[in-house]
């Protein structure tokens, strides 16, 4: 069985993408000692701002607790062209910061639509339809936007971007990541695949399926797990994203959907080289996230990681 180091991400305590959530945000000084503690050894930056904008303190932070930096979320309103300008900005101050701190591997940009903005998207999450999605045009100005940050970020970094299908987001399904993937280059985009949320947005779909339907486009991994009967309640009782992720739809690795050994065994057939990241979203003051994490990194442990 592959061997593959494992880190893991601010999300996985309670710092989120989305605004208004509300809650107390761990700080990120904890977050960082709490992570390192429970066992990982590297992890992503979490919201711009979260941690050290400044890559002399960000790097060092990292080396005191001997963390590799993996990557940055940058959401960006792909559907709407006139939003790809700003992102881009987004996405390359982003690139510049994780450049100039980057370990072994190097860390990938993960672009990712601006998920939770959209009332139906964000209201249908795990059931969505091919009517509530994008239309031909909107998809090329969708798929234009990714490409031409992804070229961006290579030209001026170096830097590899990956795409992070989502659920609440314009490309959940199986078939929208799929589509972005037809409609992008495969030298420059490539697919953060996330066992949980395609497990959910499939409607329980085996993660395999996906690694196998995406094939050599899936550059880096999101370790997160389903818990089936959550998403079963979520679809009959018509909860929207948050009311999901706030009755833990995203479980602890290991107790939900998610046949993780079959994931590893796919891994290590591919040869994948970069680490796997555990990601467990709980919004603001959910749970005990170092507990969470210290439990999902001696779940994987038993999985040979």
């Amino acid at each position: 069985m592959g061997r593959f180091p494992v880190g893991n991400a601010p999300c996985s305590w309670g710092t989120l993408e989305f605004e208004g959530l509300g809650g107390e945000q761990v700080p990120w000084k904890r977050m960082m000692d709490e992570l390192a503690e429970t066992g990982y050894t590297g992890m992503e930056l979490g919201d711009w701002g979260y941690l050290p904008a400044e890559a002399g303190a960000l790097s060092l932070e990292l080396a005191r607790r001997g963390l590799t930096m993996l990557g940055a979320f940058v959401p960006v309103a792909f559907r709407h062209e006139g939003k790809h300008a700003a992102g881009q900005e987004t996405a390359l101050r982003t690139a510049r910061l994780l450049a100039a701190v980057a370990g072994h591997p190097a860390p990938f940009l993960v672009l990712a639509d601006e998920n939770g903005s959209d009332p139906v998207r964000s209201g249908n999450a795990g059931r969505i339809t091919p009517e509530m999605g994008l239309g031909p045009e909107e998809w090329k100005v969708f798929a234009r936007g990714v490409e031409s940050i992804a070229a961006a970020v290579k030209r001026e970094t170096g830097l590899r971007t990956v795409f992070h299908h989502h659920c609440a987001g314009y490309v959940e399904t199986p078939q929208e990541i799929q589509r972005l993937l037809s409609l992008t280059s495969p030298e420059l985009v490539g697919l953060v695949f996330d066992t949980g949320h395609f497990v959910y947005a499939s409607g329980g779909h085996p993660a395999l399926e996906g690694l196998e339907m995406y094939g050599d486009r899936v550059w880096y991994m999101h370790f997160k797990d389903c818990h089936p009967e959550v998403a079963r309640q979520a679809r009959a009782e018509g909860w929207d994203y948050f009311q999901a992720v706030r009755h833990g739809v995203f479980c602890e690795l290991g107790k939900g959907s998610v046949d993780f050994p079959s994931v590893v065994r796919w891994l290590d057939r591919r040869g994948y080289g970069h680490y796997v990241l555990v990601e467990q979203d709980v919004l603001p003051g959910m749970g005990a996230p170092k507990e969470s994490a210290r439990r999902n990194r001696d779940y994987l442990r038993t999985l040979g990681l």
